[in-house]
């Protein structure tokens, strides 16, 4: 924690926030696009597109999952997908799992949650629209199988926010699934006959 503390304290002397482009961020947030994925200290969005300040704007839970249009209560994620599409404007975004992701883990092995009922409750979300990956044998320790298919599952279950599906039909807004490997730093994008594919930058 010292060293966190301590970059913390130097961040300003480490910046140049004297420049024009941190001077800019007074006046207000453009972000390019909504990036939706795990809470997971491994993932990165920023180190992972190279973004500057301001170019993303950032939803992180547990597992990237977006929870069903219609859920009682408030939602963190459902707040955050409407200012990014009614204030921000933004027109794309990104739902990005990752391997070794240990709430697909969770999933997969079956383990008993009832220890972290809050945990339990928020893969409940994810559990049924897995089930066929999660009922096949644990081959892959990164989770490959099981990770990709949630990243489907949950650009799915954006769709069933009026306002995504409502842009997404007419043009204005394009939704992409990545899988991201941690241990190689590959970026895997989904294509639109299902499958995750490698592009060269």
């Amino acid at each position: 924690m010292k060293a966190l503390l301590d970059r913390a304290r130097s961040f300003k002397r480490r910046v140049d926030f004297e420049s024009g482009e941190y001077r800019k961020l007074a006046d207000g947030q453009y972000p390019e696009a909504l990036f939706i994925t795990c809470s997971d200290s491994r993932v990165i969005p920023a180190l992972i597109t190279g973004a500057r300040p301001g170019e993303i704007f950032e939803l992180r839970n547990a597992g990237n999952i977006v929870p069903p249009h219609g859920q009682h209560g408030a939602s963190g994620e459902a707040a955050t997908i409407e200012y990014a599409l009614e204030v921000l404007g933004v027109q794309d975004i990104v739902v990005c799992g990752h391997s070794y992701c240990g709430a697909m883990g969770a999933l997969k092995s079956g383990d008993d949650l009832s220890a972290l009922p809050g945990v339990d409750a928020w893969l409940e979300l994810a559990r049924p629209e897995l089930a066929a990956v999660l009922g096949s044998p644990a081959a892959d320790p990164a989770l490959l199988d099981v990770a990709q298919c949630n990243v489907v599952n949950q650009l799915s279950a954006l769709r069933s926010y009026p306002m995504v599906r409502q842009r997404f039909d007419s043009g204005r807004l394009r939704l992409h699934g990545w899988y991201y490997e941690v241990n190689t730093g590959q970026v895997y994008e989904l294509e639109a006959d299902g499958r995750f594919r490698v592009h060269a930058a």
